[in-house]
């Protein structure tokens, strides 16, 4: 099912689903959405250009390895869970900048992100490899 339509309409309807996967992540901690929701829709979008294309060719469009984007996803989520313990606040409290609507939720959002995109990636691209 590698016909030209299906690569071709996969590309863009890929690249549609990521903008949308960037905006949920944006708007996500002051209304639905969010890191979760956004990783998981970044994911299907690679996974329809996996169908598309193959694992090689997602692989290859990839900067890091699937592991590192969760690994980083972790790391940034605690960091921004341990950012309040410095102002004496409690782990995972919201904190604001003054003058700008972003904070450490957004951080977590980015961190929550990055580890659903890194390990479901890595699950369907290990899959894919084993079945072809």
């Amino acid at each position: 099912m590698q016909t030209l339509i299906f690569r071709t309409s996969a590309h863009i309807v890929t690249s549609f689903m990521l903008v949308f996967a960037v905006y949920l992540l944006l708007r996500g901690h002051n209304a639905p959405g969010g890191g979760f929701i956004a990783g998981l829709i970044a994911v299907i979008a690679m996974a329809l250009l996996m169908l598309a294309e193959g694992p090689d060719y997602v692989r290859q469009r990839l900067v890091y390895s699937p592991v590192i984007y969760a690994i980083s996803g972790i790391v940034l989520s605690l960091f921004a869970g341990f950012i309040p313990l410095l102002f004496g606040k409690a782990f995972l409290t919201g904190l604001w900048a003054q003058n700008l609507p972003i904070g450490t939720p957004l951080l977590f959002d980015f961190g929550v992100f990055f580890a659903v995109l890194g390990s479901v990636l890595t699950i369907l691209l290990n899959v894919e490899e084993e079945l072809s």
